[in-house]
């Protein structure tokens, strides 16, 4: 019978601290569940190839013949259609894939820095 009056108390004890132990290192822990973990490392990942990919991009356009021709046609395109004239040229497409990646073709644009290469001379002649 002496058990009988602690052992309540104690499991409601135990049964309240978890649930506060829960809520807590959920909220301000940084627990996270197993889906989120994976979600993350999964967006974790897919960043770290496009990252690796923007060189063989850019290595593309360094190389292709029609360099001038083909970043006078992505300069041309409005802003937001510039990624799909990068992936019209090619350049977003990995050599041993048949499909472009919109993901590295966006980071690549970014690394050609097309803003920087559409504007023209300034004035030098004093004129106007």
């Amino acid at each position: 019978m002496n058990a009988s009056k602690w052992l309540t108390p104690g499991i409601c004890g135990a049964v309240a601290g978890a649930a506060l132990l829960g809520i807590g290192g959920f909220t301000w822990g940084g627990w996270v569940t197993g889906a989120t973990a994976h979600g993350r490392a999964m967006a974790m990942s897919r960043d770290d190839v496009v990252t690796a990919l923007v060189p063989v991009c850019l290595n593309m356009a360094r190389t292709d013949p029609e360099q001038a021709a083909k970043l006078k046609a992505i300069e041309n395109a409005p802003t937001y259609l510039q990624s799909d004239a990068l992936i019209l040229v090619g350049w977003a497409t990995v050599p041993g894939t048949m499909t472009p990646d919109l993901d590295v073709a966006q980071a690549c644009l970014a690394s050609l820095d097309i803003s920087k290469a559409s504007e023209g001379p300034e004035n030098r002649s004093g004129e106007g």
